[in-house]
């Protein structure tokens, strides 16, 4: 039998928002210190990363050892990678285009408005995505089928996120491929590998609560969310509106799929 310890996980909710919120602190006394707002982006991984390891310890003694750790450790792993390769990515750039333009309009002080609409914002999504994580540490049952189908479809998504970030990074680092769109490699099957890689990242880190269906039903919200945001939000949507009237963006679309991968269109 699967049980879920409810009182002990309502019990961690607030640490592990406290951990969402410190990381992002931190990062908005860094960026002040820097003069640019984007190494929030930074801080998106590494926000779901202390969640993590907050909540394992809270958990100690309450769940599964080794759906516990299985959590963590997929957890972290994923949002160091990211945050790495956004680090990687930004260095020597400066500020980004989107904080600009919204900096540009923000009524009163700029960075007290960057405070509450961008960290303030990504901490309190941090924790909500992150429900799912934080629960399955309260699981008492023994990890099993769903505990380890879900980190298959994490692998997948890692996989798929972090090659689509290698062959962009390769792509973009030749001088001939200024101003060309990406549609080698999985680009070839996905307009954006990295986000469908997100998508099945969350939905396996929900997959393994799924031994306990009170506790999936009550986590359902974040990998909704993160859906909604990778698709209909701040992620795919938003980039093909900037690259609507790009040269080629119109082919690439029409023979490449939007999201889920399949063979390209001939």
């Amino acid at each position: 039998m699967n049980g879920f310890g409810w009182q002990a996980f309502a019990q961690g909710l607030a640490p592990c928002a406290g951990a969402a919120l410190a990381v992002m602190l931190v990062t908005f006394a860094v960026a002040l210190r820097m003069g640019v707002h984007r190494v929030v982006d930074v801080a998106w991984g590494l926000g779901f990363a202390a969640v993590a390891l907050v909540s394992y310890g809270m958990s100690a003694g309450d769940g599964d050892d080794t759906r516990r750790l299985l959590v963590t450790v997929l957890t972290a792993v994923w949002g160091l990678r990211l945050a790495l390769h956004i680090a990687r990515r930004g260095r020597g750039h400066g500020e980004d285009p989107r904080y600009e333009a919204m900096l540009a309009k923000a009524p009163g002080n700029p960075d007290l408005y960057a405070l509450r609409k961008v960290y303030l914002l990504q901490g309190a999504l941090v924790w909500l995505i992150s429900l799912p994580v934080q629960a399955a540490g309260y699981l008492t049952g023994p990890a099993g089928a769903w505990a380890w189908a879900g980190a298959g479809v994490w692998a997948v998504g890692l996989v798929f996120e972090a090659v689509g970030d290698r062959q962009l990074a390769r792509f973009k680092a030749d001088p001939d491929n200024h101003g060309k769109i990406m549609d080698r490699g999985l680009w070839a099957w996905t307009r954006h590998p990295n986000y469908f890689g997100d998508f099945c990242v969350w939905w396996g880190l929900f997959l393994i609560v799924c031994q306990a269906p009170a506790a999936a039903a009550a986590t359902l919200v974040a990998p909704v969310l993160m859906s909604f945001l990778l698709i209909g939000g701040s992620g795919k949507a938003l980039l093909e509106r900037h690259m609507a009237q790009r040269p080629g963006f119109a082919a690439y679309k029409a023979r490449t799929s939007g999201f889920f991968p399949r063979p390209p269109r001939h």
